[in-house]
């Protein structure tokens, strides 16, 4: 690594959430790379995180006023950031001491990256892998899997890898590629939003690694429950959309024939078998949606 520490921005969305916020600006005050920012954009529409800035007076508070969804609440955050590293960080997470330094040096290592995420692990589990990279997208299916998925962190995923996308819940990139690519897609407003993301990174010119020698750990739950009807209705929505902005030519034709012939047909009879009505018409919902718009409509950013 060079002399040279360049500024981090680090963004956190806030989201009815302020107590898991401030655990991880607990965390933050921990670390040792001496170059941050850290701004928390606060999406809440019930519980506003008005104490955090008084609890935290080093941070940048940015009130919405509404919930702006991922995408937008991560550009709000890049419009206020300074630093020459961007840094969006799932409030949900909290961080190694020494988990930024690993981030720099890699990227510092090679001019074309463009993005780098660390390794992720399952906070209420920590020596179990959430994430270790990612297997590359099928054109075809939107379909990929996490590396490392459930494992027990035994180093075997301690190499330093180019992955073929980040994860959401922590991914670094640089400035230079950003002026390049440009804020996300605020049309996906959850779900799906990272991957389109990456996707234009990689359009851009840039790899996107995986670093091991920096760790966070994820609050997120390893046995989740039943969805809730807006997860479904995202999903839905969003697969599509993002397969639609994202393949090009015959991969095109070949994944309307299997999204139309299979992957919907098969989540259709899934529902009325379970007799789940009402995710039913939440995946069907999200799947008219985007008959409503056209490809001019989303592509436009």
């Amino acid at each position: 690594m060079t002399n040279h520490l360049p500024k981090v921005s680090i963004i956190t969305i806030n989201f009815n959430g302020t107590a898991v916020t401030a655990d991880l600006l607990r965390s933050l005050e921990k670390i040792t790379y001496p170059s941050i920012e850290v701004i928390v954009v606060d999406n809440s529409n019930k519980e506003l995180g008005h104490q955090l800035p008084i609890d935290f007076p080093w941070i940048k508070y940015i009130e919405t006023g509404e919930n702006l969804g991922f995408a937008g609440g991560n550009n709000r955050g890049i419009e206020a950031a300074t630093g020459e590293y961007l840094f969006l960080l799932n409030n949900d997470t909290e961080v190694d001491p020494g988990f930024l330094e690993p981030l720099i040096a890699r990227f510092q290592s090679d001019s074309k990256i463009g993005v780098v995420c660390p390794k992720i692990l399952y906070f209420d589990e920590p020596d179990t892998i959430q994430f270790a990279g990612f297997s590359p997208i099928s054109p075809i299916t939107g379909r990929g899997f996490s590396i490392g998925y459930l494992e027990k962190d035994k180093g075997q995923h301690d190499t330093a890898m180019p992955t073929s996308r980040a994860h959401g819940a922590a991914m670094l990139f640089s400035r230079t590629a950003f002026e390049k690519v440009g804020f996300m897609a605020e049309l996906f407003f959850l779900y799906y939003e990272e991957m389109d993301y990456c996707e234009r990174f990689v359009r851009a010119g840039y790899s996107i690694w995986y670093e091991p020698a920096s760790k966070i750990w994820h609050k997120e739950s390893i046995s989740t429950g039943k969805g809730s009807t807006l997860k479904t209705y995202y999903y839905s929505r969003n697969r599509l959309l993002y397969l639609r902005r994202n393949t090009f030519g015959s991969q095109k034709i070949l994944m309307y024939l299997y999204y139309f012939s299979v992957a919907v047909p098969k989540n259709l009879l899934g529902y009325i078998t379970k007799g789940d009505w009402k995710h039913l018409k939440a995946f069907w919902e999200g799947l008219i949606w985007n008959f409503s718009n056209t490809s001019k409509d989303i592509h436009d950013k």
